[in-house]
């Protein structure tokens, strides 16, 4: 059976099937459920729980939401800011009355990599279909349709009436993450669920482990046999003296001189450290993530070293995220027209890649030009970058020239020459 087949009967069993709420459920209800090999059932909710996953989803929407982004077009062969276009204050300033841009990018990033599916409601007014309000909606209130037409129909349920209705294309942005099927995003909880789970597994026997004791506080021992109701007093003066009744280092009561023999194995023979590092790094690796931007560094890290893990973050972690967005922006937000008009979507991490203000020195002395090389930028340009006013000078719009270039020489004075026969016939 092929793909398209699967997911053509999957739809159907859309309407006999009240549990399929979301198109993360259609992948689910075609390819099976979430639950990992250590039998836990891998829910977001439950996958946001775990510390690493939470902070590969953090770090990743820090990502994007704090770098600055704009609407540009071309003009000229030069890249302006669109400020006059709708999109650019509900893209980078306020697009809706409950949210700034930056919680705004920050629930989408959320929804992207918890979900690898983002979804937008677009509000359009006017005749002209004017874009006035972008509200981001739960992931797993959409599902997407598509029918042997090709027409995509989007269904929403209300989260507050659970009642569901139905959106044409144009009035849902959304935003794919990595897909199979270039219909829906995968579903990653789902590709992650055994990493996952096992993560979840270690947390949970750990903590059980700790709350009913890692070890017994010791042994009380009485030489005859112990009558039921003798050892529920000592067992019941015990709990109340050393406040015991959850169990944890709770001594054991033994008689008839009965010896013990721990079974439990601890927390050096289960390896449960470096199990817990290696599911860091599992974890990571699935969520694109090196380990030291969760906290998670080699003991050989030095700081040069981690000076470019972070630059290697911005470079393979952030900028497909970056080039994913921008592109479903002009793909889904702008029009035909706009976009041949020379609309863009861009991103800036430049603040991200600064490095150390003595890195920064050395990079604008060679952009304004060093010694003999041709600088590429001006010193308003070098000003803005640093969030500094222009200088109003016509100079400092100018591309600086080579300093040590070799001055013209002037032609010679025949009036002021020098010429030694002369000085010689004077003489």
């Amino acid at each position: 059976m092929s793909i398209f087949s699967r997911f053509r009967n999957a739809r159907l069993a859309f309407k006999s099937n009240e549990s399929i709420t979301s198109s993360l459920d259609l992948w689910k209800l075609v390819y099976g459920g979430r639950e990992s090999s250590s039998g836990i059932a891998i829910t977001p909710e439950r996958a946001l729980e775990i510390s690493t996953f939470l902070a590969c989803v953090r770090v990743l929407a820090n990502g994007i939401s704090q770098v600055p982004s704009r609407l540009m077009r071309e003009v000229n062969g030069d890249p302006v800011i669109a400020k006059d276009h709708p999109l650019s204050i509900l893209l980078t300033r306020r697009p809706n009355k409950f949210m700034t841009s930056f919680e705004f990018w920050e629930v989408v990033m959320i929804h992207l990599t918890v979900a690898w599916n983002c979804y937008v409601f677009v509000n359009r007014v006017g005749s002209d279909r004017k874009i006035v309000e972008l509200l981001p909606l739960l992931p797993g209130h959409v599902r997407k349709e598509v029918d042997q037409n090709d027409k995509v129909t989007y269904k929403v349920r209300s989260p507050r009436t659970q009642q569901e209705k139905e959106f044409p294309e144009e009035a849902i942005w959304h935003i794919k993450g990595p897909s199979w099927n270039g219909i829906i995003g995968m579903d990653a909880i789902r590709l992650m669920r055994n990493a996952l789970g096992l993560a979840a597994t270690l947390e949970d026997s750990q903590a059980e482990f700790q709350k009913n004791g890692a070890k017994m506080s010791g042994l009380y021992s009485v030489a005859e046999k112990l009558s039921l109701e003798r050892y529920n007093d000592l067992r019941k003066w015990f709990d109340n003296e050393f406040n015991t009744s959850d169990g944890g280092y709770a001594p054991m009561i033994l008689d008839g001189g009965a010896k013990f023999t721990p079974l439990t194995m601890t927390g050096v023979d289960q390896q449960l450290i470096e199990t817990r590092k290696f599911e860091i790094e599992e974890i990571c690796r699935g969520m694109g993530v090196m380990p030291i931007m969760v906290g998670h560094a080699d003991k050989t890290a030095t700081y040069a070293s981690a000076e470019q893990m972070f630059l290697a973050h911005v470079v393979h972690s952030l900028n497909p995220w970056y080039k994913r967005i921008e592109s479903s922006v002009e793909g889904n937000l702008l029009t035909e027209d706009e976009y041949n008009q020379g609309f863009y979507y861009r991103f800036f991490p430049n603040g991200l890649m600064r490095g150390a203000s003595k890195d920064r020195a050395e990079f604008y002395q060679k952009a304004l030009g060093s010694g003999s090389a041709k600088g590429w930028m001006t010193q308003n340009e070098v000003r803005k970058l640093e969030d500094l006013p222009r200088i109003d000078d016509p100079e400092a719009d100018e591309l600086p020239q080579p300093s040590s270039a070799a001055p013209e020489q002037e032609p010679d004075d025949p009036d002021n020459s020098n010429d030694p026969e002369e000085d010689e016939d004077e003489d």
